[in-house]
C-alpha cells in the first residue's frame, strides 16, 4: 500500500515540477529593477526573462519585447535557454514514463512491489530533470546576488530575484523529490 501512495505522491510532485519547469522558462520575471534609492515614486518596474524584456510603467501598461537576434545574445543565456528547453522536455518525458510505471506495475507475492522498469527511469530523468532546472536558475541567481553587492555596478542596473527564479527552486525540490521517490523502489 505504501508502495502506491509514494508512486502517486510523487507522480504529482513530478507533475507540478514540470509544470513549474515549463513556467520558469516561459516567464519574463528572471531578473526585476531593483530600486534603490529613496524615491518613493517608481514609474517603471523592468523585467528581464530568456526569451524577453518587459517594462511595466505605473502597473498599468506592459510592453514586453522579444530579443531581436539568437546570435546577439551573451553566451550564459543561450546556454540557459538551451538548458530550460531540455529541461521541460525531459519533465514531460519523465511524468510520461512515471504515468505508464505506475499503470503497469504488478505486484506479486514473490516481489510484493512489482517495479516497473518505467519507474526507475522516470525516477533517474526526474533527477536529471532537477539538476537541469537547477543549474540556470541557481547561476542566474547567484549572478544577481553578486551584481547587487558589487560597488562597480551602477544602480540602474542592479538587479533583484524575480519570481521565475523562485518557481524554478521550487520546482526543482520537487523534481528531485519524486526523483527520489521512484528510485527508492
Amino acid at each position: 500500500m505504501s508502495c502506491c501512495v509514494l508512486q502517486i505522491t510523487g507522480l504529482i510532485f513530478g507533475g507540478i515540477g514540470m509544470v513549474g519547469t515549463l513556467a520558469a522558462t516561459v516567464m519574463p520575471q528572471w531578473r526585476v529593477s531593483a530600486y534603490l534609492d529613496g524615491n518613493i515614486v517608481v514609474f517603471e518596474t523592468i523585467w528581464e526573462g530568456l526569451w524577453m524584456d518587459c517594462i511595466s510603467q505605473l502597473g498599468l501598461r506592459l510592453q514586453c519585447k522579444f530579443y531581436d537576434s539568437f546570435l546577439a545574445l551573451p553566451p550564459p543565456l543561450e546556454a540557459f535557454r538551451a538548458l530550460m528547453c531540455i529541461a521541460v522536455a525531459l519533465s514531460v518525458l519523465s511524468f510520461l514514463m512515471a504515468i505508464i510505471g505506475v499503470k503497469y506495475t504488478q505486484g506479486t507475492k514473490e516481489d510484493p512491489q512489482g517495479t516497473s522498469i518505467f519507474i526507475l527511469a522516470a525516477g533517474v530523468a526526474f533527477l536529471l530533470t532537477g539538476t537541469l532546472v537547477l543549474i540556470p536558475v541557481s547561476w542566474t541567481g547567484g549572478s544577481i546576488i553578486r551584481d547587487f553587492y558589487d560597488p562597480e555596478v551602477p544602480a540602474p542596473l542592479k538587479r533583484e530575484l524575480g519570481a521565475a527564479l523562485y518557481v524554478g527552486w521550487v520546482s526543482t525540490a520537487l523534481l528531485i523529490a519524486a526523483g527520489a521517490m521512484y528510485c527508492h523502489f
